[in-house]
């Protein structure tokens, strides 16, 4: 797919990096960008290279959420008459997941790939995309980072958010950001929890590049069958989740990178992982 609304890019062969890239709109998705993002992400998890993502966005903006004019007023490319009603298809879209269907599309295959995803927020992550940013694993944010969850501002309710929020910060904190609409800073954001860390905003992709880097090194199926683990562990009864464990850890067992770790070990020297 070629590629208008964002930037995909590969670092050190084997971290992929999705910059939004509608700076002048403060990086807020269209129709185009959510399907965009929806390749990208999919590209970057079907790619046997590749062993975490970084989503980050160009100009002031991580992500301002959706573009009210294109998404829900139909208007632009992919909007309006011409476009077969947008807004009409993006709620038909939204029912259809609401009743069971896959959601095509937008940042939604976050929530079930299994390779190790990093925010790199360097300015507003308002609305969906402040949803985009908690759908990754990890975030990293500048110092000029802002978050808020406003859709109550526009007669809607927050989308992952719902889910992922009180996990990350307690109810309460969750309950307050989400019905207030209040737009919180980076400090404050790292301190309830939200976010990672907070760096000097020019130290941004250095320092999520570095988390990327410490993970790449990892044994890649046992990152991801780690990080399968965590998600299966938070939604599963004890006793279920100790079966898939001992399948999932037969499994690392029979891996050429166990022996290659096991081996390192023993003779005092960094392992090479193959995801073999």
């Amino acid at each position: 797919m070629r590629y208008e609304e964002l930037i995909y890019s590969v670092e050190d062969g084997n971290i992929a990096v999705i910059t939004l890239n509608r700076p002048h709109a403060m990086n807020a998705l269209t129709h185009q960008t959510h399907a965009e993002l929806g390749h990208a992400i999919g590209e970057a998890n079907l790619d046997e290279k590749i062993r975490v993502i970084i989503i980050t966005g160009t100009g002031r903006g991580f992500c301002a959420g959706d573009d009210v004019k294109n998404i829900f007023l139909g208007e632009g490319p992919g909007g309006g008459t011409a476009g077969g009603n947008a807004a009409q298809r993006y709620r038909e879209t939204q029912l259809g997941y609401l009743q069971g269907q896959k959601m095509v599309g937008g940042g939604e295959q976050l929530l079930h790939i299994n390779k190790p995803t990093i925010a790199a927020v360097n300015g507003a992550a308002v609305g969906y995309g402040c949803d985009l940013a908690l759908m990754c694993d990890m975030r990293i944010a500048s110092e000029k980072a802002r978050f808020g969850e406003v859709f109550l501002r526009v007669g809607l309710m927050p989308d992952e958010a719902q889910l992922i929020l009180p996990r990350l910060v307690g109810l309460a904190k969750a309950y307050e950001l989400m019905l207030t609409t209040d737009i919180i800073d980076a400090q404050e954001a790292e301190k309830i929890g939200l976010v990672n860390r907070t760096v000097p905003h020019d130290e941004l992709m250095d320092s999520a590049l570095e988390l990327a880097r410490k993970i790449a090194s990892k044994p890649p199926i046992s990152v991801r069958l780690a990080k399968e683990g965590i998600r299966r562990g938070l939604n599963m009864p004890l006793d279920e989740w100790k079966q898939w464990y001992s399948f999932a850890m037969s499994y690392c067992f029979s891996t050429e990178d166990h022996h290659e770790g096991a081996t390192a070990f023993v003779e005092k020297r960094e392992p090479v992982f193959k995801g073999k």
